[in-house]
């Protein structure tokens, strides 16, 4: 598998990192991967599914949100609009190079993007989400302390797993006026929903809430005993594994 570092510009023109995995041999299909709440390309579900996939012919790319990871901009000045806008440019700056995507995968609040966005991207075909809540305002508990500060001063830095963020009142206020039900019932592509039951950041019934507001063709498979993360190597490839199999049929 060959990767290339790559930098594309971003909802609003700001340069975004990016890594693109590459089959040795044939190459089937193009997907796009969404990382979780304020991970990055570089975690290692990410890495690792996209590894898999790309040795099944599958090519991955996976990028850092505006004000994450090695893409510039400020992450104060993001919200859940941005990051879907990001992944719109993204899959514009494949299409321009001639591989354009038709499979989205989303980790988390990457999975609720791909949710979102996948309805205004014509050439998508298959979706994937992973560990995705139905209601992006989800991942206000993981700063809720800080939310009176928020609201009153505009914004507050937080701590999350062990790292700073300033959380705006914009960002809190954009993510919660947003739903998915219409956006995932208007998808023109087949959606595969993978959950952990055991997931305790966020519950099994956001994947019945997901399955339920899609329309077929749609799958549900379970990421049995795996953690939100996806953190060990055999839930990745797992994940991977079923992607590719699944995706076959529609990319």
């Amino acid at each position: 598998m060959a990767t290339k570092r790559i930098t594309f510009p971003g909802h609003d023109g700001t340069p975004l990192a990016a890594r693109l995995d590459l089959p040795d041999g044939p190459h089937l299909a193009t997907a796009l991967f969404a990382h979780c709440f304020t991970c990055g390309k570089d975690i290692a579900a990410a890495r690792r599914i996209a590894a898999r996939l790309a040795g099944m012919g599958i090519a991955v790319l996976r990028f850092d949100f505006t004000g994450l990871g090695h893409s510039e901009g400020e992450f104060a000045n993001t919200s859940f609009t941005s990051n879907v806008e990001d992944l719109i440019a993204a899959c514009a700056f494949l299409d321009q190079t001639g591989m354009a995507p038709s499979l989205l995968i989303g980790h988390s609040l990457g999975g609720a993007a791909v949710l979102s966005a996948a309805s205004r991207m014509p050439g998508i075909k298959a979706v994937a989400s992973l560990a995705a809540p139905f209601d992006p305002s989800h991942v206000i508990h993981n700063f809720a302390d800080a939310l009176p500060q928020i609201r009153a001063k505009g914004q507050a830095e937080v701590c999350l797993a062990g790292r700073p963020f300033t959380i705006s009142k914009g960002f809190v206020e954009d993510i919660e006026q947003t739903a998915l039900t219409q956006s995932i019932a208007a998808m023109d592509a087949a959606l595969l929903v993978m959950h952990a039951p055991l997931d305790d950041v966020v519950g099994i019934e956001n994947a019945s809430q997901i399955f339920g507001a899609a329309k077929h063709p749609k799958s549900f498979v379970t990421l049995d005993k795996a953690d939100h993360l996806i953190s060990r190597a055999e839930d990745a490839d797992y994940a991977a594994e079923v992607i590719a199999t699944w995706a076959r049929r529609y990319i």
